[in-house]
């Protein structure tokens, strides 16, 4: 694909320009990864899902119909900045599991991950320009001589057009929310004058012993030792 571009001067420039596409989508990501997490505490974890799916869908068109190097980069970058999904979906995990099933939940992560990079490259080297591989399928197809990689692009579109139909129709959302009302009904029955003592004294017990919101912790405090120790693993086995 990046000989097709004629953006490389030698043969070996092309392995340079490879590992920009390549890159771009995790530099991005880690750019807004943490502020996907935090619009998850606050709009629910599947509208957050549902973003991050329909980033994916974008960005694969994008990819799918580039004539540049640099319109492929940009595509990249996109589905990077849009790809939040991935902390997102650890933190259902955990919330939809327990102490006695999330070890084996949290190890279907990095199995899935790892099935579809095999089963995305196993496409992209199938089907990428089709016109020349199977012309007696494919070989009428104007669009697919134009755009020789858009058709291991549009079957990862099924796919995550898919994954947004079983999301919006299926998934229930994970994070809970102590509703406002109760607090509100509360302070109501506390202020209105015909309420009984008794009755004032159990509303003002329920009241003082309402659980109390978690604070939300700076970055700093998230980062204790164990956790950078966990994290600095992790850099060391991507490097590997």
């Amino acid at each position: 694909m990046v000989a097709d571009f004629n953006v490389a001067k030698s043969p070996k420039d092309i392995a340079f320009y490879a590992s920009l596409l390549a890159a771009a989508f995790p530099i991005c990501q880690m750019m807004t990864i943490m502020y996907w997490s935090r619009l998850s505490d606050r709009i629910g974890r599947r509208p957050v899902l549902m973003i991050g799916l329909l980033g994916y869908l974008v960005s694969f068109l994008m990819f799918g119909i580039c004539r540049s190097f640099y319109w492929a980069l940009f595509a990249r970058c996109i589905n990077g900045l849009l790809a939040g999904n991935v902390a997102v979906i650890k933190s259902v995990f955990a919330e939809i599991s327990d102490d006695t099933n999330r070890p084996r939940m949290m190890a279907l992560l990095p199995l899935m991950w790892n099935l579809g990079s095999v089963g995305g490259a196993a496409i992209g080297g199938i089907f990428a320009d089709p016109t020349h591989q199977y012309p007696r399928i494919f070989g009428h197809m104007e669009i697919f001589r134009v755009f020789p990689y858009l058709l291991p692009c549009l079957i990862g579109c099924s796919i995550t057009v898919f994954g947004l139909v079983m999301g919006i129709f299926k998934m229930e959302e994970t994070l809970v929310r102590e509703p406002a009302s109760r607090t509100m009904d509360i302070r109501m029955s506390l202020t209105s004058p015909s309420s009984s003592t008794s009755t004032l004294a159990t509303e003002s017990t329920q009241l003082l012993t309402e659980p109390a919101q978690p604070k939300q912790r700076s970055m700093r405090e998230l980062l204790t030792p164990t956790v950078v120790r966990v994290m600095a693993t992790n850099v060391v086995m991507g490097l590997g």
